[in-house]
């Protein structure tokens, strides 16, 4: 390959080599060594040596709590249902979505996935004013025509902790599982219809098995969202006093002292530990996948309904309404509501908090700093995805998968442990602080969210026959220009889709925003949790709202801009 033959420096045979294309190696790698392995590493160093020393002190003093043992299981037991819960709604969603002829199959796709384009915090806020067992709406109309004497939900349980969770992280199964089925051989499922096989025993027979690779790596993937998620434990939990391991991890940093920050790092090392683990075993079943994936271009078989397409499109549909609609108008509603303990009527109704997220120089300077850092980190981690997928599809030079794996470590490792490596890092004991700045925020995104904007590039590298490249070159053309006139038109779609699959969680994000943030670098999340907690509901709703206008009107120009080929 002509791309795979330019070096800087080159001399006689046998003698020392150097690859222009180590020079972007060794540069990302050494940002990632700097910024993500060296605090992460000295995290772990730091639980087992907290006095310089060697001792488990801090461990027997934090798992002798008996409220941190509750964290731990509570963790494991609401990870571990979301999980499952999150697999069991996604793969017949997938399936009913991707594979069968159900009415309205687009409009749904689009529906499922919007809650991974909103901050799961809204989820929470939207789910407190349905099942809070006082004046939750949902439970008071449930009670009022079933003519019961109590609420039969209490969000402030582990079930309703489960619940959130399970609503709002199940579209990274989702996402997950239909891909696999887009890319699934179909005459497989072919060879059984024919064999006289049923839609329905083919799809427990060849469909289901054939995808248990691609189901379990999305189970592990709802895994570890749920178990590093900190904004649903900390709003639903929280009044209930369920405690989880990131909410005690914030807790302990919020101590202050140095035993504050000692014992929060053994508990980071937990979740740092099961987070990995998980990572880990979740490559085994993708590695198996390619077995049933055909190298030729398929498209999915559609399985005829008959007369269970209206039954199967009016269930998802309930699922639709109950899951994604009635929680969003929900928020939207209470961000109108002047009494929350009455309905939204003309007469209950203001918009004075609209006014007030328009208004307040507190929240104004807070969307601009979240547009700022999100900004900053979807651009440069773009130009770390673009350098990385040039490496890894177009070249053969050593070293390039790995900052490929740090990346991918990064992405995996709970944004609560990437927040409090940095704080303990990058305050002056290496030689560089940044804390209390926008530059550790900014680092802390693209460690965390650069992989989804890498994957996007990289897919669209491996779609661009390399011999494209090569024409161009035997027809005269620089490197530059190839890039530019062939390279550039033919991914763009993927890098504008890679920018905003970064942007967008870096606009909302709140976990890594509540260590990091100082009082010039307040973000959005922080703003609107604090709302939410401390101060007013309904503008906490009203600033919810916004955010979800901002994200939709996003996704609907990333479609746009992309024509179709990418969005949420």
């Amino acid at each position: 390959m002509a791309s795979q033959k330019s070096a800087a420096i080159s001399t006689k045979r046998g003698s020392f080599h150097f690859d222009a294309k180590w020079i972007f190696i060794i540069a990302i790698i050494a940002f990632l060594l700097v910024f993500q392995v060296l605090p992460l590493i000295y995290l772990l160093v730091r639980s087992f040596f907290p006095e310089g020393h060697f001792s488990l002190e801090a461990f027997a003093r934090i798992y002798s709590y008996a409220l941190n043992w509750t964290a731990l299981k509570n963790t494991i037991i609401t990870g571990g249902a979301a999980m499952i819960f999150g697999v069991l709604i996604a793969f017949p969603l997938a399936w009913l979505v991707g594979r069968t002829n159900m009415y309205g199959k687009n409009f749904f796709r689009t529906l499922f996935v919007m809650t991974y384009m909103v901050p799961p915090y809204v989820g929470a806020m939207a789910w407190l004013r349905l099942l809070n067992p006082n004046a939750g709406i949902l439970n008071k109309f449930l009670m009022d025509l079933f003519h019961l004497a109590e609420a039969p939900f209490n969000i402030y349980t582990l079930g309703g902790l489960t619940w959130v969770l399970t609503s709002f992280y199940y579209p990274y199964a989702f996402i997950t599982i239909s891909r696999a089925m887009e890319k699934m051989d179909p005459s497989l499922e072919e060879a059984a219809r024919i064999s006289g096989a049923s839609p329905l025993r083919t799809l427990f027979t060849v469909t289901l098995p054939l995808m248990m690779p691609s189901i379990v790596a999305a189970a592990l993937l709802v895994f570890v969202a749920a178990i590093s998620c900190y904004g649903i434990p900390s709003i639903v939990g929280a009044p209930g006093q369920i405690h989880t391991v990131t909410t005690r991890i914030i807790d302990y940093v919020y101590i202050g002292n140095q035993e504050g920050i000692t014992d929060s790092t053994v508990l980071a090392v937990f979740l740092m530990a099961l987070a990995l683990i998980v990572l880990y075993v979740s490559n085994i079943p993708l590695k198996r996948q390619y077995i049933t994936v055909s190298g030729k271009s398929t498209r999915p078989n559609i399985v005829d309904l008959g007369k269970w397409r209206w039954v199967a499109t009016l269930g998802v549909t309930l699922f639709a309404i109950v899951v994604v609609v009635i929680p969003f108008a929900t928020v939207f509603a209470t961000s109108f509501t002047m009494n929350m303990g009455k309905p939204l009527t003309l007469d209950n109704m203001t918009f004075k908090y609209w006014n007030t997220i328009f208004s307040r120089k507190a929240i104004i300077s807070s969307t601009q700093n979240s547009i700022t850092a999100a900004f900053l980190a979807a651009t440069f981690g773009l130009l770390v995805s673009c350098v990385m997928a040039y490496l890894l599809k177009r070249t053969n030079v050593k070293g390039r998968h790995i900052p490929d794996f740090l990346i991918t470590v990064g992405s995996g490792t709970p944004s609560v442990v990437i927040a409090l490596a940095l704080i303990m890092t990058m305050s002056g004991k290496f030689g560089i602080n940044i804390y209390n700045t926008m530059a550790i925020m900014v680092i802390a995104y693209m460690i965390k969210y650069m992989l989804m904007g890498m994957r996007s590039v990289v897919s669209a590298f491996s779609q661009i026959s390399p011999s494209l490249e090569e024409a161009a070159q035997i027809s005269g053309s620089g490197w530059v220009r190839r890039f530019k006139d062939i390279i550039i038109p033919l991914i763009l779609p993927s890098i504008v889709a890679g920018w905003f699959l970064i942007f967008m969680p870096c606009f909302y994000e709140l976990t890594m925003s509540t260590l990091l943030y100082s009082a010039d670098t307040k973000t959005l999340g922080v703003e609107l949790y604090t709302y939410q907690t401390y101060h007013s509901q309904q503008t906490a709703s009203a600033l919810a709202s916004a955010i979800l206008i901002v994200v939709m009107t996003m996704n609907i120009l990333l479609n746009k801009l992309t024509k179709g080929k990418f969005s949420i």
